[in-house]
């Protein structure tokens, strides 16, 4: 153990010390946070109310609605009080759980992502056997395997490797970042390095592998399908395949690359997509490309 004094608290440098820059900032953000917020509540709601709607895909769409209120919500009030304070600080302890519950509603998104996928490939491979394969028995396991296994997967680990944190207590990011927060451990990171790694594999990877041989079926299942047919199987998959390329396209940037100084910069603005940009954008894209939302929501309005 190097010669640095251990801290109780820290300070995140986020964007900008420019108040006005702040001010402009803060509007941007807060109206992305409500419509994160209204948007994801909007789709629970809709389907909860729509008895029409009241099918696998989109019950795991409530999932997906739930997960991403929790992920704008972890991050972005505390980034609304920081870009109008002068003290940006925040405790050891606030910063680790902030860091695992980022950690944890990631992954969960990742796994989530990883079933709806699989529940595309049945509905359009195999059609005649999807309310068998996906009753509702079947989707309520889903969803309570992905909860707990990204809990096992994500905060199981993190109690058996804590991090000591030391001066200086400077964070060059606008949230508790796992990499940045690395950076001001007393001790070697290397062996934490390798596993956020390994997880990040599992967590990442194989979900993304999954959707890969997901879509490569249907694709050769579509294009066999005459042409009139074809824009209706490829319209059911459109706001999953953007979702996923948003999501994981940066994710993946982010934790399964090689670290170094140089790259925790552009890290705080890759995040700004997958924590903030993300959550807003999904309900757009669910709602706007899926006529089903669109004629429930025109119902109960």
């Amino acid at each position: 153990m190097d010669n640095r004094t251990m801290t109780s608290e820290l300070i995140l440098l986020g964007f900008s010390n420019g108040m006005m820059t702040n001010i402009c900032l803060f509007s941007l953000f807060f109206v992305i946070y409500l419509f994160s917020v209204f948007g994801s509540c909007l789709i629970i709601c809709v389907i909860i109310l729509s008895p029409p709607l009241h099918t696998p895909m989109y019950f795991f769409l409530v999932n997906l609605s739930l997960v991403d209120f929790s992920y704008s919500s972890s991050a972005i009030p505390k980034l609304l009080v920081d870009l109008l304070s002068t003290r940006r600080t925040i405790s050891v302890i606030g910063c680790l759980i902030q860091l695992k519950v980022l950690l944890f509603i990631g992954a969960t998104e990742c796994q989530l992502l990883a079933v709806m996928a699989y529940d595309r490939y049945i509905a359009i491979c195999r059609p005649l056997h999807y309310h068998v394969v996906m009753r509702w028995s079947v989707c309520c396991y889903l969803a309570v395997f992905f909860w707990i296994f990204s809990f096992i997967n994500i905060i199981i680990p993190s109690f058996a490797m804590p991090v000591t944190v030391c001066y200086p207590n400077k964070i060059d990011h606008f949230m508790c970042e796992v990499l940045s927060v690395l950076r001001l451990s007393c001790h070697n990171t290397s062996e934490q390095e390798v596993a956020i790694f390994s997880v990040g594999f599992i967590a990442l990877l194989l979900p993304f592998l999954l959707i890969i041989v997901s879509y490569v079926c249907i694709i050769s299942t579509v294009l066999k399908i005459r042409s009139s047919g074809k824009s209706k199987a490829f319209s059911t998959c459109t706001s999953h395949i953007t979702v996923v390329a948003t999501y994981f396209g940066t994710a993946m940037v982010t934790y399964l690359k090689p670290s170094s100084k140089n790259s925790l910069n552009q890290d705080k603005y890759i995040s700004i997509f997958y924590v903030v940009i993300s959550p807003m954008l999904n309900p757009l894209i669910y709602t706007l490309n899926n006529r089903e939302v669109k004629k429930a929501l025109t119902n109960l309005l």
